[in-house]
């Protein structure tokens, strides 16, 4: 039987220097091997100790293979269009830019790459944004193992995967808890007009830069406002005040 050849992606055929380099086109007999590539597997987090926990149990499995890493959803961008992976696991909260702007810019240069969230944050407001961005799944950071894997392959068949809590969260109707809260409208007053600008941009994943072009005002302007309105709204982070937008309204 005539042997075949198997293309080899770009990354493998730049002059740069590459570990593991291989010849650009690889021949394999048939009558002696069976071939299947490997799902390739892009890890960004802001946390070295989820992706080296994710990286842990993913590559036990033959058939996944971690092929980069990002601490930040530019990094994120910048590594799904060069590495050209199956299938990202991304946080949401990062610097210079969160996971539901990259979710976004990915899906636009990259629509077959499958994108499973996994993040602590669990507001119903703050998933369906994902999932109108092209989502595949969304996981919380106390999921088992086997429920990460099972995502993985869901979403590889295209089939979307969300945890049972967020399923739940998913289905509930608004209530009270999920609202706006007194104390939540009443900080929400207090803050100046182009506080609130800020924050509904901050709350869309725009970076300082990003929302200091929309305002022409400088980052380190955008970056003062944006402390301020942490100190104002009582968080401690971005996720809480895309939270808090969401909540009251302040964008869909």
């Amino acid at each position: 039987m005539h042997p075949f050849l198997l293309e080899i992606p770009e990354l493998f055929l730049s002059s740069e220097p590459f570990e593991g380099r291989i010849p650009k086109t690889a021949i394999f007999d048939q009558t002696d091997c069976y071939f299947m590539p490997q799902k390739r597997v892009l890890l960004v987090d802001d946390h070295q100790l989820i992706i080296d926990g994710l990286r842990g149990f993913i590559e036990t499995n033959p058939d996944y293979k971690v092929v980069g890493e990002a601490n930040n959803g530019v990094e994120a961008i910048r590594l799904a269009s060069v590495l050209n992976p199956d299938v990202i696991l991304m946080d949401i909260e990062m610097p210079e830019m969160s996971g539901i702007q990259a979710c976004e810019e990915i899906k636009k240069i990259k629509p077959e790459t499958k994108i499973i969230i996994v993040s602590m944050h669990h507001e119903k407001q703050l998933i369906r944004k994902l999932i109108d961005q092209g989502a595949d799944g969304y996981l919380l950071k106390n999921s088992q193992q086997q429920e990460v894997m099972e995502a993985i392959v869901k979403a590889l068949n295209n089939e979307p995967y969300f945890s049972e809590e967020v399923n739940q969260v998913l289905s509930e109707k608004n209530s009270p808890k999920t609202g706006s809260t007194n104390s939540e409208i009443s900080l929400l007053s207090q803050l100046t007009e182009r506080e609130i600008e800020i924050l509904k941009l901050v709350a869309q994943g725009m970076t300082n830069k990003e929302v200091g072009d929309a305002l022409d005002i400088s980052h380190r302007t955008v970056d003062t406002h944006r402390t301020n309105l942490m100190k104002k709204l009582d968080v401690t982070n971005v996720a809480g005040l895309i939270r808090i937008a969401f909540k009251n309204g302040l964008i869909n």
